[in-house]
């Protein structure tokens, strides 16, 4: 197994935590591309607000709002204080989360206590986190599977960051052959019932990879479009030289908008033979995007900044971003007269203006 690139993965963790938190590191000039999209009022909704199911099924459970906590954090003692704030927000309502990479659990077990949620969230989906490119340095199926059975987790997101590896310090940038290890991934791991889900991490899904990933056996696609987090703004302030900074810089506005990546997932999941579970993330910040965000064709919507910055406040702010978020879902819903995540999925008031 590859070592570390930059021989302290856990430190690395902390450092993407504060730069999260106290730089602007959002895209520049390129959003998630929801604006464009408007629902259609209904003055007469002909249904009770009191009476609306949020609910959806994710990976064989029930999740009472379709909204994922997204991946973000672990491998040091500031990532766990987040990961186990966030884990009892999410058993509390009832939603689902997901942990940020695992690697540095996966290398060093003695970091393996900054993923141990599952006592905190015994009834709620939890995803495990690697990065896929690793299946090109040394992990495998094995590692898969610690990663899985150290959160007890019900899927396993493969993550795709090619743009951050290629603009920070010693990235892994060998993603040659990676559809072939994935699909070899998902066949084996489906030996062990644990769905496989791949996620862009802030720069999009195109219509080609979407396809191809379904091909290859995935059970899931995070879509991770632009107009949240741009990893390579965080790169850039991580590196030294004013060269790479520059470099990392001018990618700000790279990626697919989070809506066409829906879209375009949505088209390669309905066409595929078996159900692939399609996941809206990328600047969603309020329940109004994940309205939206269900609208165009995904099951579920996941959110990551917003909640880490909560998280850092503490527990009472998580909950009270959720009652929020969950509010405006159902506000957005009932004003256009769906009673259910699958009207919403199925509305015909949203459109493009």
């Amino acid at each position: 197994m590859a070592a570390s690139p930059d021989g302290n993965t856990s430190n690395r963790k902390v450092e993407h935590i504060r730069i999260c938190l106290t730089e602007d590191v959002q895209a520049h000039g390129i959003g998630a591309g929801l604006d464009e999209w408007r629902f259609v009022h209904q003055a007469l909704p002909e249904i009770d607000l009191a009476q609306l199911d949020l609910s959806q099924q994710l990976f064989g459970k029930t999740i009472t709002a379709p909204l994922l906590i997204s991946s973000m954090t672990g491998g040091a003692e500031w990532g766990a204080r987040i990961n186990r704030t966030l884990a009892q927000a999410t058993q509390k309502w009832g939603l689902a989360m997901g942990v940020g990479s695992q690697r540095a659990a996966v290398e060093n077990p003695d970091l393996r206590y900054s993923y141990a949620i599952r006592e905190i969230a015994p009834n709620v989906p939890l995803l495990a986190n690697l990065g896929a490119v690793q299946l090109n340095y040394g992990y495998g199926v094995e590692q898969c599977l610690v990663a899985v059975q150290m959160l007890e987790a019900d899927a396993l997101i493969l993550h795709l960051n090619a743009l951050q590896e290629a603009v920070q310090p010693s990235g892994n940038v060998n993603f040659k052959g990676l559809l072939t290890r994935i699909a070899e991934v998902c066949e084996k791991l489906a030996c062990h019932n644990i769905p496989v889900v791949v996620k862009e991490v802030g720069n999009g899904i195109s219509a080609e990879v979407a396809q191809r990933l379904i091909a290859a056996g995935v059970a899931g696609l995070d879509v991770g479009g632009s107009g949240g987090t741009s990893w390579s703004q965080v790169e850039s302030f991580r590196v030294k030289r004013e060269v790479e900074q520059r470099a990392a810089s001018a990618f700000a506005n790279w990626g697919i908008p989070t809506a066409q990546s829906i879209l375009w997932a949505r088209q390669a999941a309905n066409d595929a033979p078996t159900q692939v579970t399609i996941i809206g993330s990328g600047g969603i910040r309020n329940g109004v995007d994940i309205a939206k965000t269900i609208g165009l064709g995904a099951d579920v919507a996941g959110m990551a900044l917003p909640f880490l910055k909560a998280a850092e406040q503490g527990l009472e702010a998580v909950n009270d971003l959720i009652e929020q978020t969950l509010r405006e879902l159902r506000i957005a819903m009932f004003c256009i007269g769906a009673a259910s995540i699958q009207a919403l999925q199925d509305t015909p008031h949203l459109i493009r203006v």
